[in-house]
């Protein structure tokens, strides 16, 4: 008996793709943006198969994907964000309820949702992680589409 194996596959050729950015902590989830969308070319989607819009912060990305994902429009999500640790409470409840929201779309919709929003103690961790951390995002939602694609076949 053999195992059927499911294999990664990260060409993102023909997959529509769309991606969330918060404007908030703005040079930093730009510099997610262009990593996100740097990784997306380079995996082969094409500009005219990616859709990208901004919304005001981190806990309005999950309405923004939900939006996106119940079109049946896309393959694969991705957002976009930067949270950073301040002296209250209100990072935790950000960052928890952001992550929660996202996985509850991923899950309500069946569409992947690459997760780039970045949660730090402070600016210059941000800064070393944004462009990585996109390229990552564009990975992750082309290898999630795909995985989703061979399973349903």
């Amino acid at each position: 008996m053999s195992i059927h194996e499911i294999e990664p596959q990260l060409n993102g050729h023909g997959l529509r793709i769309g991606v969330v950015q918060s404007r908030f902590n703005e040079p930093i989830c730009e510099g997610l943006r262009s990593g996100c969308l740097a990784g997306l070319r380079q995996m082969q989607v094409q500009d005219a198969d990616i859709t990208y819009v901004t919304v005001p912060g981190a806990l309005e990305i999950p309405l923004a994907l939900q939006t996106m994902a119940q079109t049946g429009h896309f393959d694969a999500l991705v957002a976009l964000g930067a949270v950073i640790r301040g002296e209250t409470y209100h990072f935790e409840i950000v960052s928890n309820e952001s992550a929660r929201g996202i996985t509850d779309v991923q899950l309500a919709t069946g569409v992947p949702i690459a997760n780039a929003v970045l949660t730090t103690e402070n600016d210059d961790q941000a800064l070393v992680r944004m462009v990585q951390k996109g390229t990552e995002a564009a990975a992750a939602a082309i290898e999630m589409a795909r995985l989703i694609q061979m399973v349903k076949k």
